[in-house]
């Protein structure tokens, strides 16, 4: 991990329409921290990943991803992004999948296109199932799929909304592990999102909890733990919470 800032969010505050859906939250993410952002529906998590990754554009406040407006930072390549609701294209195989997306992100470079599926296989770890249509996949599978499409290209900054949503418990622990394992291997700074403390918790440096479109808490599963007198992220995020709702806006 390092103390160099990849990522930051400065007063944010975004609009729609009448609603306020983020109030001014800041944060910072460190080069190669793998760092989650939690809370529940309606928080604010997947405008802040958009904003972040360039997809939403207006807003107030200051958003730098390596030093870089999202968008430049988006068009420069340093960004990937996964949507929850992301999935392959169920007419081709995995292999294919992978292999039309390195092609867009090679620019015509073949021995690059190469070494992303190279990378997006060793990812995904699908066995025969690779070369088989994504439509025979179980959930699970698509979703590592989905993730080695986002990875395979060593981007310098990973932004995964809710990579486990809806995953058996063995899914769930794969992908984990592939996500911890490949930060490390690949050196890439990744933003996650998730319902899950506790997942949160096994996998995040360091963790900013929202709700209601603010930053409630920032830190490391240990210091917010430490100083919330808890045992674990599910329990500081209720009390939290609990505290938060108590006060009047």
């Amino acid at each position: 991990m390092s103390s160099e800032i990849a990522v930051s969010v400065t007063d944010v505050v975004k609009k729609f329409n009448s609603t306020v859906i983020l109030k001014g939250i800041s944060f910072e993410v460190f080069k190669e921290d793998v760092f989650g952002l939690i809370g529940p529906n309606g928080a604010g998590k997947t405008t802040t990943l958009r904003i972040i990754a360039g997809i939403i554009r207006r807003y107030e406040g200051k958003v730098s991803v390596f030093s870089y407006e999202p968008e430049k930072a988006k068009e420069l390549g340093l960004i990937s992004y996964m949507p929850e609701d992301a999935f392959p294209y169920e007419r081709l195989t995995g292999l294919e999948n992978l292999s039309l997306f390195a092609e867009i992100y090679a620019k015509g470079n073949k021995k690059l296109a190469e070494e992303y599926i190279e990378i997006g296989i060793r990812i995904a770890d699908l066995g025969r199932k690779i070369y088989e249509k994504t439509a025979t996949y179980s959930r699970g599978m698509k979703r590592r799929l989905i993730i080695a499409r986002t990875l395979m290209t060593k981007p310098k900054l990973a932004i995964l909304d809710e990579p486990t949503s809806a995953l058996d418990v063995e899914s769930s622990v794969r992908i984990r592990n592939v996500i911890t394992d490949m930060s490390k291997k690949l050196g890439s700074t990744i933003i996650l999102s998730s319902h899950n403390m506790l997942e949160v918790e096994y996998m995040c440096n360091r963790v900013a909890m929202i709700n209601d479109g603010k930053i409630i808490q920032i830190g490391t599963p240990k210091e917010i733990t430490d100083k919330l007198g808890v045992r674990n992220l599910e329990e500081a995020f209720l009390k939290v919470v609990s505290r938060d709702q108590s006060i009047p806006s």
